[in-house]
């Protein structure tokens, strides 16, 4: 298919860049590099260089090996199949997430000192709101989506409780992208929404059941 290549091959240069960026920087790159920032922004954790600048281009090709195996292992593969061009477009925007992450980091090291309360909270509103679109397309499965044992009961419990729940984490991407106009609260701006989206969505699907079973066979 060709859709499927091509993000596949999305896939495999966000990977690969992430592993030459690290690569080109690496002789320039002090003995230990700055990793982890706290709200404020400030740096609060370092890593001996070699780790430091390989940890993210790491942890993306894991990912992407881990979400390549789940439409395999599921037993409703058959289901996942029915958004799965959706499903990889998700994986492609979460690992341009990460790419971005490691440039950012990458370009801080280097002496360009971005405003990570403003660039990560934004990024990470557009792939909330990104999960949102992904929720309206996911057919019943037990790994992706929202998986209660309400919605993994029933169909109809399921597609509801999707469509609405869409709806919610669209809202919280976008509250979590106006976030990164607030400085160190920009954060709260994407867990209090997200926990909220969740929590929400594990509610609704319990009612959405309750209303299901009393109407009959689903």
């Amino acid at each position: 298919m060709a859709h499927q290549r091509v993000v596949t091959i999305g896939i495999f240069t966000a990977i690969a860049a992430a592993f030459l960026i690290s690569a080109v920087y690496y002789p320039f790159a002090p003995d230990r590099v700055a990793s982890h920032w706290n709200p404020a922004g400030e740096v609060d954790g370092e890593m001996a260089k070699l780790p430091g600048l390989l940890i993210l281009p790491v942890a993306m090709l894991l990912l992407a090996g881990l979400f390549a195996l789940i439409p395999k292992m599921d037993p409703l593969k058959a289901n996942i199949a029915k958004f799965r061009p959706q499903y990889d477009r998700f994986i492609l925007t979460f690992l341009v997430y990460l790419l971005a992450v490691h440039v950012v980091v990458i370009l801080w090291n280097a002496g360009t000192k971005l405003d990570f309360n403003i660039i990560l909270p934004l990024g990470a509103g557009l792939l909330v709101f990104y999960i949102g679109t992904l929720l309206q397309h996911v057919k019943r499965n037990y790994f992706i989506g929202i998986r209660t044992p309400w919605t993994l009961s029933s169909d109809a419990v399921w597609d509801r409780t999707h469509q609405a729940g869409a709806r919610v984490f669209k809202a919280a991407g976008i509250i979590a992208v106006a976030g990164s106009l607030f400085g160190e609260a920009a954060w709260l701006f994407i867990l209090v929404p997200l926990g909220a989206a969740a929590a929400w969505s594990i509610i609704y699907s319990y009612i959405v059941f309750r209303q299901v079973a009393g109407s009959g066979p689903a």
